[in-house]
């Protein structure tokens, strides 16, 4: 008999009653139906979801703390019969339970995108999730590179920090921001963001052993988001999906409450409800021709604000 009938049997012969022992656990990995549940000290369980999820529609995700019913220790299967409740929730991609984001952009080569990098800001101010930004590559970038990147994203005060992945400069100050906590690794291909992976957790580019020796007993290969253990209670989650972000979540008029640097200048323009675009009397626009918000930041405003425009239009 095969593991996964033997899940499928077991799941049957528990789901109306009790199993062999419970535990708590969170969901490092979910793939075609079967979720993978890291345990502290117990290892990874190869799970499903009992049925009442489907009829309640509550889908795990990644990032998850459940409750599982252990059914086979030996094999390390189990049965999840316990979603508990979630601080935040992704929609793209679909995770959970995420305590802060880190944003890694290369200094050069290639350049920084900042509207793709801004729309990462403005979707994680839109789901109330911190933010460090991370440059990596320092040691190909200029002087003025780097001074450019912190007047653009510390005058709008998040925390900035530059890395060479390649000389492992402050590999051990970003080691230090995730301690303790479930962060979201998010950025474009060819700005290192594996290599800083794969030496916060060298085994991480093996997939986690543990569960790529059970995911190849059903064949599977696509790429999804999984949760990477660094130490204990400290997890990444590399997350394919963050690569193209569309902040069109919700309306044009909500988009200035996201771009923090605007908050004080709230209540302060002419017109009530003024979106700082074409209106007179705009104090966010006169702060912006004081140099107190910085022109690549409202540049990638407007360029927001028009693309949910046209998609009200639509």
């Amino acid at each position: 008999m095969d593991l996964r009938h033997l899940i499928h049997q077991r799941i049957k012969e528990n789901d109306s009653g009790m199993g062999m022992a419970f535990m708590q656990g969170k969901i490092v990995k979910g793939i075609a139906g079967f979720y993978y549940v890291h345990v502290v000290e117990s290892g990874i369980y190869e799970c499903k979801a009992k049925g009442i999820f489907r009829k309640e529609k509550i889908k795990p995700l990644v990032g998850d703390d459940v409750v599982i019913d252990v059914l086979d220790e030996e094999e390390k299967l189990g049965n999840i019969t316990e979603v508990r409740k979630r601080t935040n929730e992704l929609i793209r991609p679909a995770v959970a339970n995420i305590d802060q984001v880190l944003v890694v952009f290369a200094v050069t080569d290639p350049k920084p995108h900042h509207n793709l990098l801004d729309r990462f800001l403005i979707m994680m101010e839109s789901k109330d999730i911190p933010v460090f930004l991370c440059f990596n590559k320092k040691d190909i970038a200029t002087k003025p590179e780097i001074k450019e990147l912190q007047a653009i994203y510390r005058s709008c005060d998040y925390p900035v920090i530059f890395t060479s992945a390649k000389e492992d400069e402050n590999i051990e100050e970003v080691r230090r921001i995730l301690r303790g906590k479930t962060t979201a690794v998010a950025g474009p291909s060819g700005v290192g963001k594996s290599s800083i992976i794969n030496i916060l957790q060298p085994e991480a580019n093996m997939e986690t052993g543990e569960i790529s020796r059970k995911i190849a007993r059903g064949k599977h290969t696509t790429r999804h988001s999984e949760l990477i253990l660094i130490e204990e209670s400290t997890y990444i989650m590399d997350t394919p999906g963050f690569s193209s972000l569309y902040a069109n979540d919700f309306e044009k008029e909500e988009l200035k409450f996201y771009f923090r640097e605007f908050a004080e200048y709230e209540g302060r323009c002419r017109f009530q409800g003024c979106d700082h675009i074409h209106e007179p009397g705009c104090a966010v626009k006169a702060a912006l021709e004081e140099g107190k918000i910085h022109p690549v930041r409202y540049k990638s405003y407007t360029e927001m604000y028009e693309e949910l425009k046209e998609k009200k239009r639509y």
